[in-house]
């Protein structure tokens, strides 16, 4: 083997365009392969490999969280692509890099059919493998979520959390619809539609838990004398039933009589009444159900009446990734 291999500029360029190295290890790697440009490719990518290896338990919790929806907008696809450090994450290259891996993420299923695909010549996840010799860093796709409506809309935060939204169909101004409930999922952070998904098992566990939270935290309000917080026996609408309902409207008006409130005005103040029962008994659904949150835009009403209020259309499923 020569031991002055020459390369050119347009040479190492054309090596750094294809792999994304630097100039230094692209000219080694020609010098390297004697200037045989696939050679040069497969010793970048077997650096990239030791590297990978080297730092297969490092933890990849940065890294750029991308959202794309097909030509048609019926399918979304959110993508994390992850990193070590979050200067690497908020790099323009790296934000590109996973921008494109997104628009082939748009063809796939699932993660795994996913890193199996072609990448310019190579894998997915030989690209990934690649770039971890590149940049110095674990990469690794963190999160790959995917949906398809008639209708499908997205909304990215600073590329730390990306949310997809479907709808069961394309109404008027149905962009902004999409948008602020994407965004809705983005900001509030809800795993499931509505409070119906909820399994009984699940709400009970759930009741228990926080009841035992506030009684704890009551203890310490007493020792400081402070107002104690309510202990709610209810947590989500599964448990309203219409016993329930029925026995705290039987409450209410007992309340209204205590207090001495003539009978005649009663029905103009038991409504705002069960509304805030059922708001102190329903703070599981606030949290985690998408229709039953208040919505960002307008806390007077839930994400349920802000949708019904573009006509016949309807929410038909979400999906949200985060960085880290």
């Amino acid at each position: 083997m020569s031991t002055t291999v020459k390369v050119t500029a347009a040479e190492v360029n054309k090596l750094r365009q294809a792999t994304g190295a630097g100039m230094m290890d692209c000219k080694k790697a020609l010098v390297e392969a004697e200037g045989d440009f696939d050679k040069a490719i497969e010793i970048l990518r077997k650096k990239g490999q030791k590297v990978a290896e080297k730092r297969a338990d490092r933890d990849s919790s940065e890294g750029a969280a991308i959202a794309k929806i097909n030509a048609d907008e019926t399918v979304g696809v959110a993508i994390v692509l992850g990193c070590e450090t979050d200067f690497v994450g908020k790099n323009e290259n790296f934000v590109a890099l996973a921008n494109q891996l997104a628009e082939v993420a748009l063809d796939y299923d699932s993660k795994e059919a996913f890193l199996a695909a072609d990448f310019g010549g190579m894998t997915v996840a030989e690209k990934l493998t690649e770039q971890t010799g590149v940049i110095g860093e674990k990469l690794d796709i963190t999160a790959f979520e995917k949906l398809e409506a008639p209708y499908v809309g997205a909304y990215v935060h600073i590329n730390k959390i990306a949310a997809i939204v479907g709808l069961s169909a394309k109404v008027e101004k149905a962009e902004t619809l999409v948008k602020d409930v994407a965004m809705q999922v983005a900001s509030m952070g809800a795993t499931t539609l509505s409070y119906k998904d909820f399994d009984p098992a699940f709400i009970a566990s759930e009741t228990e838990a926080r009841i035992a939270v506030i009684e704890k935290e009551n203890e310490e309000l007493a020792r400081l004398g402070k107002t104690l917080k309510n202990v709610p026996k209810y947590i989500s609408m599964a448990q309203l039933t219409p016993e329930v309902l029925a026995q705290a409207e039987a409450d209410a008006k007992a309340e209204l009589k205590a207090e001495g409130k003539p009978e005649h005005i009663w029905d103009r103040i038991l409504p705002g009444k069960m509304e805030r029962f059922i708001s102190d008994n329903t703070t599981l659904d606030q949290e985690k159900c998408l229709l039953d949150q208040n919505f960002i835009k307008d806390e007077k009403q839930t994400v349920a009446k802000y949708v019904a209020s573009y006509g016949d259309v309807a929410i038909t499923d979400f999906k949200r990734v985060t960085v880290g």
